[in-house]
């Protein structure tokens, strides 16, 4: 016999733990956290230079957005010679449904 537990059909998925653990690690600087308010806040395509927003180096604003980009928590347009920034809200509904199927487990 097998000592290992069967999987219940609540568990969340390996596609899912991974996505999870990609949007939590791009959640896990504060400028980054800050970079997702910014843009919530305009609530549209932010077409200015991300380091206006927050007292950071363009360098600095460009290796962050890389991150959020990457796990999908942003998007960025290229128009013309300008690129517009938002925040993905299909991902963040994921990020949310996620975290809530977390919660839904806890046991205490």
């Amino acid at each position: 016999m097998s000592s290992r537990p069967t999987p219940h059909t609540t568990d969340v998925s390996a596609l899912d733990a991974e996505a999870l653990a990609q949007m939590c690690k791009a959640l896990g600087h504060p400028v980054r956290v800050r970079i997702l308010q910014h843009l919530a806040a305009i609530g549209e395509c932010y077409f200015g230079e991300l380091s206006d927003l927050l007292p950071q180096a363009p360098s600095t604003i460009s290796q962050h957005m890389s991150m959020l980009k990457a796990a999908g928590l942003v998007l960025g347009e290229s128009e013309e010679q300008r690129t517009c920034y938002c925040v993905n809200p299909a991902r963040m509904h994921q990020l949310r449904q996620l975290i809530d199927g977390l919660a839904e487990r806890a046991c205490c």
